[in-house]
């Protein structure tokens, strides 16, 4: 927990890419000037998510040590792209607008990476694409190695739910209100145990599942096929792998990443499912704040 309340910034960064510049929004928690110890990047999920649900990691400010989250390109409150074809949506995209946010902060010779679910699986390819100097540590929570092991989760999980769930999202976007309605159901055990569910993850989903929802990016082929499991070995750096015992990303899903980074290590929320950063806060804090900071938990 932060010993003293961090100053807040926000704003926009400008983001050129393919001759054209659009912006991404950022919000910092701390003072990244007078820094003394290794700036926290905090990748959302999705794709097509926003940084609101992840505030709960701003914990982890002190006037020592600033967190940096932001929306990515296509979300929220960062530039959207509604006419830009299926093509334009790629991980490659992802990871330039994540470098162009490091060097906007001067933060890219020493910084340390949270990625949760899709943020998770998009820093994994930034460090095996691009094997960047400057990261330190990296997180990786509630997250899957490859598109099929999440997919088979899913389908596990809803099909321990009543039929009228599984119709719910056989029908989809059909009926959306039903899909919501389900998806909430299916979250209250396997995506956040927190009563009253937290407005600021309510407001992150309804990004892609709101009546005005932008799904540009949400339902592009980003992570058709997917997969980094034969690729994990070139992630050396130290690596905390977490999940919750409820997760969507369960034990059997996770243990790849486990397997296959050698300098790694692996904590299970016993209370938790997709979101520990709400379930567990103040344990989630204390054994990610150690890890990052080097010391042993």
């Amino acid at each position: 927990m932060p010993t003293s309340p961090a100053q807040i910034s926000e704003g926009l960064i400008d983001f050129p890419y393919q001759g054209e510049v659009h912006q991404t929004y950022y919000k910092v928690f701390g003072d990244l000037q007078n820094r003394t110890r290794t700036p926290i990047v905090v990748i959302h999920g999705g794709p097509g998510l926003s940084h609101d649900y992840l505030l709960p990691l701003a914990d982890l400010a002190d006037q020592s040590c600033a967190v940096i989250l932001y929306d990515q390109i296509g979300n929220a409150r960062s530039t959207h792209l509604p006419d830009k074809p299926p093509t334009f949506w790629t991980i490659e995209l992802f990871i330039d607008e994540l470098e162009n946010l490091l060097k906007h902060f001067g933060v890219q010779e020493e910084y340390n990476i949270v990625g949760h679910s899709w943020g998770g699986m998009l820093a994994c390819e930034l460090v095996v694409q691009r094997q960047p100097p400057g990261l330190r540590r990296l997180v990786i929570s509630d997250s899957p190695p490859s598109l099929a092991l999440w997919a088979d989760s899913n389908k596990e999980i809803i099909q321990r739910f009543p039929q009228t769930v599984q119709d719910a999202f056989e029908k989809g976007f059909e009926d959306r209100e039903g899909y919501w309605k389900a998806l909430m159901e299916v979250h209250s055990i396997h995506g956040c145990r927190v009563k009253p569910f937290p407005k600021d993850l309510e407001y992150s989903l309804l990004q892609v599942y709101g009546e005005d929802a932008d799904r540009t990016v949400g339902k592009s082929p980003i992570l058709k096929d997917w997969t980094i499991i034969d690729r994990l070995h070139l992630i050396r750096i130290p690596t905390l792998i977490i999940n919750g015992r409820y997760d969507i990303a369960q034990e059997r899903i996770v243990k790849p990443f486990a397997d296959h980074i050698p300098n790694s290590k692996w904590r299970i929320f016993e209370d938790s499912s997709h979101t520990p950063f709400w379930e567990e806060r103040e344990e989630y804090m204390r054994f990610v704040g150690a890890f990052l900071a080097g010391e042993s938990s």
